[in-house]
Formats: structure tokens, C-alpha cells, sequence
């Protein structure tokens, strides 16, 4: 099982910053270890209310996660998961971290989309022209019949404008 959630912190201090932003997404009180992105065969996807009642305070948690952080004012920072997952549910998928300056959400979150999807379909030996924008690969991906579904998870934020360290995380994680 995996759930997929954001958050972001401010603090004077950049730890603290991290653990806010931590404590934002609900994964503060475990220990989190970072894996690379593929995401398992015959994996469910589950709400993070449902992901969070399966695991307990201190437990080893993996994850995949994007981070970013600023003491900048008004610097926009962004942090993007993007999954992109076969058709079928016996093979592998992907996940995608991307962490960014002056990027929206939007943005941010379309290129993590985009850079899953890129990955799964090299994979899956669909043929596309990298020099296309994403919304038209896009279509060719899911066209193939051999991809199910795309999507990303994103937070963004400005730094906050007294120079405190302002985080932005987004995590897959996995249970």
C-alpha cells in the first residue's frame, strides 16, 4: 500500500522548518528512509487517513520524497511527486520527485507528472517525441493502451518574508 501526501513548514531554523512541514503532511513521528522511484506491482494507492492508522509512532517507513527549502523572502519554492502506473496492475510503475525554484504547483507538479510518465513509457517501449509538450506525450502515452494513469502531488510555497526557513515537501509513502 502507498498514500501519497504534502506539507510545509516555517521555522528560524531549518531542521525545525523540516519537521513542520514533517508534522503538516503526518509523518513526523516516523523514521523515514528514502527509496528510488518505482512503485510496486499490485500496489494500492490509499487515502492518508487510511495509510496512517497502519503504522505507528518510531516504525521504519519508506518513501519517496521531494523537498525544497528557502530563508529567501518571498522566494517561491515547490516540491512534486509524480506517479505514472501500467495498465497492468502485475508490472512496475513509476515515481517521480521534483524540486524547484519559482515554480507553481501546476507546473511543478506537470513535470514530476511528466517525468514518470517519460520513465514508465521508455520502458514499456512506446514510441513519442520527447520534443513534444507534455499535454500532447500525454496523449500518446495513454493512447498505447499501456499506460492507466497519471497524476502528481505538489506543494508550493513563498518564503516567508522575515528570512525564516520556509519548507515544502511531498512524500509517496509506503506501508
Amino acid at each position: 500500500m502507498c498514500f501519497f501526501t504534502k506539507g510545509v513548514g516555517v521555522h528560524k531554523d531549518k531542521l525545525a522548518s523540516f519537521e513542520s512541514a514533517l508534522r503538516k503532511a503526518g509523518i513526523e513521528k516516523f523514521n523515514l528512509v528514502y527509496v528510488s522511484s518505482i512503485f510496486p506491482p499490485n500496489c494500492k494507492q490509499v487515502s492518508p487517513e487510511e495509510g496512517l492508522k497502519k503504522l505507528d509512532p518510531g516504525q521504519i517507513v519508506y518513501c519517496v520524497m521531494a523537498r525544497n527549502d528557502t530563508n529567501e523572502p518571498n522566494r517561491l519554492i515547490s516540491a512534486a511527486i509524480g506517479i505514472a502506473r501500467p495498465k497492468s496492475r502485475n508490472e512496475y510503475g513509476y515515481l517521480s520527485e521534483h524540486h524547484a525554484f519559482g515554480e507553481t504547483d501546476e507546473k511543478s507538479g506537470e513535470y514530476a507528472e511528466d517525468l514518470a510518465a517519460t520513465m514508465l513509457a521508455t520502458t514499456l517501449g512506446i514510441e513519442f517525441d520527447l520534443d513534444l509538450a507534455w499535454q500532447e506525450r500525454e496523449q500518446i502515452y495513454k493512447a498505447s493502451g499501456k499506460i492507466f494513469r497519471t497524476a502528481h502531488i505538489c506543494q508550493s510555497a513563498m518564503g516567508e518574508k522575515n528570512a525564516k526557513w520556509t519548507t515544502v515537501i511531498a512524500a509517496a509513502v509506503f506501508i
